[in-house]
């Protein structure tokens, strides 16, 4: 017989479900991360303005290390719902949810394996390495539409532009996500 829930409010047992404690953190992630895409955006390759950086992946990396690949998917996902209702360019946020969720999850399945700093990386990277794959790919779809340029245009934009920016960002999300891992793990313990 499987033990109750010490927390008082768990809307769930022991067994890995979603406790009151869990779904009040993942809407704290919501919120941060939401606050990045709406405030928080820059360009990071002078020149090509267009392509804009903002630091929400971070706060995706580090829910999906801190609570699994659900919680990393549901912050990868959520915070962009908002920005498309108060933006209106739905390509756009289609690609970031693309491009986040990419990242996201395969790290956090990884590190979820065996957590430790190696497994981080390695999530990190081999996340980084299908993100890109995704925002490649997630291109050559969705800029024809939004942008109206032929296909040919945009293959044109990879080496010059799409790959190094989308390498560029994940780079900037593991990074920051694997410096901020350990003092945000023990903030939310």
């Amino acid at each position: 017989m499987a033990q109750p829930s010490l927390d008082k409010h768990a809307t769930t047992d022991q067994n890995g479900g979603w406790s009151t404690r869990r779904i009040a953190v993942c809407a704290l992630f919501c919120a941060i991360s939401a606050v990045c895409t709406l405030f928080i955006e820059f360009p990071i390759i002078p020149g090509i303005e267009w392509l804009r950086y903002d630091p929400s992946g971070i706060v995706a990396l580090l829910a999906g290390f801190s609570f699994g690949p659900a919680v990393g998917a549901v912050v990868s996902v959520l915070p962009y719902l908002v920005h498309l209702g108060t933006s209106g360019g739905i390509y756009g946020t289609i690609m970031a949810i693309l491009v986040t969720f990419a990242m996201t999850v395969p790290a956090s399945l990884i590190f979820r394996t065996k957590p430790s700093p190696s497994r981080a990386v390695v999530g990190m990277v081999a996340g980084g390495v299908i993100c890109v794959a995704a925002a490649i790919l997630g291109n050559l779809v969705f800029t024809p539409l939004y942008a109206g340029m032929p296909v040919e245009a945009v293959k044109a934009l990879i080496v010059p532009a799409l790959l190094p920016f989308n390498v560029l960002k994940a780079a900037i999300n593991g990074v920051v996500a694997g410096l901020l891992l350990r003092p945000v793990s023990k903030a939310i313990r």
